[in-house]
């Protein structure tokens, strides 16, 4: 191999081995670079029982340098392959898809719009955890529009509201705006009497009944000619509440024969006796339906970009009809599929939970077998464990399927290395202790030896789970403690060392001592008591810990008689 050819090798080499060292963030390796090496440089093939000994040393010299001198005499060498490395790198990193269009508005804005009939449920969690990722990769703005208006068949519930945004806030997001659509009827009245003023709009005292079948046959209502002053008086009184509910709505004049029945002349408000709980909306009775009032806030309110279910597609056919009138520019949409949650015998829905609660079938919307946020939350899972699994499903049309196995595990990288260790045994049996150490000392976390160790008397006798017990004459490892065979109903220590542990002889197990703190650990299969290690006393409520062997537990009560926990995963 001549210098020239030698010079080129070692600085094909060093561009190769940077460009591995940074994309994998370590030390680049021989082997790793030959094939892209030899793949971008065919004619070094015929040298090719010698280019190991060329780059070798060029390997050694780039590992030597700091991972900042290893980007920055990449990017001296190869600029335009470390961009397309890091813009790679930066697209496997985010697992949302970029939203359409995006680059042609000043600012990205997007809104959850919830119905305030209760705290959410697991579902609920995806559209704010999507949105909410959206707003940092955008640094665009995020709006909460209560959707409200409609105090009958889904009647607000007044405490909803602020538990909906503690929800948001558990995720670990704050809304730019929040706003109540029953504090803006005003306006959908004001835009209800344009929309009438230009021939788009018309009122109705057809039957619910006798209007379905003219709209399913593509005949005109009888009323859709009238003119706009008699509409619009009537509207008046709609708005002043003369009629009562069923007798007079307003719909929205579309195409009486369009291939949709679903899109002709719907109904944009109607008549509604209940009050609204809120005092500030219990005088009004002419109510807006969900596509009008909707369709005029995403507008006013610059949404630029709307997720809705795949069920909703209709919702922006209808619209587009209003906003065609107005002549506004349709928000961009995406629509998603549905998301099912696997691990819980409680349908997810809120009606269902709330007649749960109210027949007593649940403790709350917190109780640990309830499939809400307020659960999740109260049982030690991390807001962002659950954005995490939310934001890796995607937005695919197709319906998903969350396993609440993805949420625990991100919850297990979240939280492993701060949460302490203790001993509980559950329904354990009581065993003598003879010999050993009167105090065992294992440690606090087992990773992080400058926590220190936990204190454990071992006093007159132990407990052991059931599936513990050794058989009589056989030997287990108590951890912190050591070896014990049992004779009877005692445990008498045996002076082994941890070999017996590592030859696979003995099984290692948790224990506690049989006057430990009492506790009840409450989980999604009912409630399970058992005895912790003295130790756990201390721990203050609210704080996560794991139950070696057991899981990850929250503290969530101390009484005088027992301690309360909820149990979040293995």
């Amino acid at each position: 191999m001549d210098d020239e050819l030698r010079e080129r090798v070692e600085r094909e080499a060093e561009k190769h081995a940077l460009l591995n060292a940074v994309k994998h963030d370590s030390d680049a390796d021989v082997g790793a670079i030959m094939g892209p090496l030899m793949g971008e440089n065919p004619d070094f093939r015929q040298h090719g029982g010698e280019i190991p000994g060329v780059i070798g040393p060029v390997v050694s010299e780039v590992n030597s340098l700091s991972n900042t001198e290893k980007r920055d005499r990449l990017e001296d060498l190869a600029p335009e392959e470390l961009a397309e490395m890091e813009a790679e790198d930066e697209e496997d990193d985010s697992l949302l898809p970029d939203l359409p269009n995006a680059d042609e508005y000043d600012e990205v804005r997007m809104r959850a719009a919830p119905n305030p009939n209760g705290p959410w449920h697991i579902g609920h969690a995806r559209m704010p955890a999507v949105i909410g990722t959206y707003k940092e990769m955008y640094d665009g703005s995020f709006i909460v529009r209560f959707d409200d208006t409609d105090p009958e068949t889904k009647r607000p519930d007044l405490d909803a509201y602020d538990a909906i945004l503690d929800d948001i806030d558990f995720l670990g997001f704050e809304p730019d705006d929040v706003i109540r659509a029953s504090d803006r009827v005003e306006t959908y009245y004001d835009h209800a009497r344009e929309l009438i003023e230009m021939g788009g709009a018309y009122t109705c005292s057809c039957s619910g009944e006798d209007f379905s079948n003219l709209k399913n046959d593509g005949k005109p209502c009888p009323h859709r000619d009238k003119d706009a002053e008699t509409t619009r008086d009537e509207f008046e009184d709609m708005v002043a509440g003369e009629y009562a509910s069923g007798e007079m709505v307003l719909r929205v004049k579309t195409d009486i024969e369009h291939k949709n029945p679903a899109l002709r002349d719907w109904v944009a408000f109607r008549m509604i006796d209940t009050p609204h709980p809120r005092e500030e909306a219990a005088d009004y009775r002419a109510w807006p339906m969900l596509d009008f009032q909707s369709g005029v806030d995403d507008h006013l309110t610059g949404v630029t970009h709307i997720i809705r279910g795949i069920d909703l597609q209709d919702s922006a056919k209808r619209q587009q009809f209003v906003y065609d009138y107005f002549d506004w520019e349709y928000p961009e949409v995406i629509h998603w599929g549905h998301v099912q949650v696997d691990a819980y015998g409680v349908k997810m829905s809120t009606s269902t939970l709330k007649q749960l609660i109210g027949d007593g079938e649940l403790d709350g919307w917190d109780d640990p077998r309830a499939p809400t946020l307020k659960s999740l939350r109260r049982r030690g899972i991390r807001g962002q464990a659950i954005v995490d699994a939310m934001v890796a499903l995607g937005t695919s049309t197709s319906n998903v399927d969350l396993s609440m196995s993805s949420i625990y595990s991100n919850n297990r990288d979240l939280v492993d290395d701060e949460t302490d260790r203790y001993f509980l045994v559950r329904d354990g049996e009581e065993f003598a202790v003879e010999g050993g150490t009167d105090t065992a000392h294992p440690p606090l976390h087992p990773s992080f030896e400058d926590r220190g160790t936990r204190d454990i008397p071992v006093g007159d006798s132990v407990l052991l789970e059931s599936g513990d017990v050794p058989a009589e004459g056989d030997r287990v490892w108590l951890k912190g403690f050591g070896a014990v065979r049992r004779e009877d109903d005692t445990l008498v220590a045996t002076g082994d060392d941890l070999d017996v542990v590592r030859e696979g002889d003995v099984d290692v197990i948790h224990w506690a001592p049989a006057d430990g703190v009492s506790v009840r650990m409450r989980t999604m299969d009912g409630d399970v008591t058992g005895v912790a290690e003295p130790d756990f006393a201390d721990v203050p409520v609210d704080e996560l810990v794991q139950f070696e062997r057991v899981g990850f537990v929250r503290v969530d009560d101390r009484g005088d008689d027992e301690t309360v926990v909820y149990f979040a995963h293995k």
